[in-house]
């Protein structure tokens, strides 16, 4: 099979893709491509009733008045960023 891509933007991603792999050849970029894409459809189908789960829960959280204030959001996202990288650190 041939695939003729005619898009010089996706031209230029495909080949920055194979820099930055070091991958060999067109066929391996594209077969890492489609096993990640593969990985990351299988993770959402096993985990979409979990996600949805929680979505709703977060929305009735927002009904009741619980979310964060706008004027807040930052300084909260920036508490869990931090928090996220001092667990990280750890587990290293």
């Amino acid at each position: 099979m041939n695939i003729e891509i005619r898009d010089a933007a996706l031209q230029d991603r495909i080949r920055k893709q194979l820099e930055a792999t070091g991958s060999s050849s067109m066929d391996e970029v594209l077969t890492s491509l489609l096993e990640t894409q593969e990985e990351q459809d299988c993770w959402l189908q096993e985990n979409r009733r979990a996600i949805n789960k929680k979505i709703r829960r977060g929305i009735a959280h927002l009904d009741r008045g619980e979310g964060i204030p706008e004027d807040r959001l930052d300084a909260h996202l920036k508490e869990l960023k931090a928090k996220f990288e001092r667990v990280s650190e750890c587990h290293k």
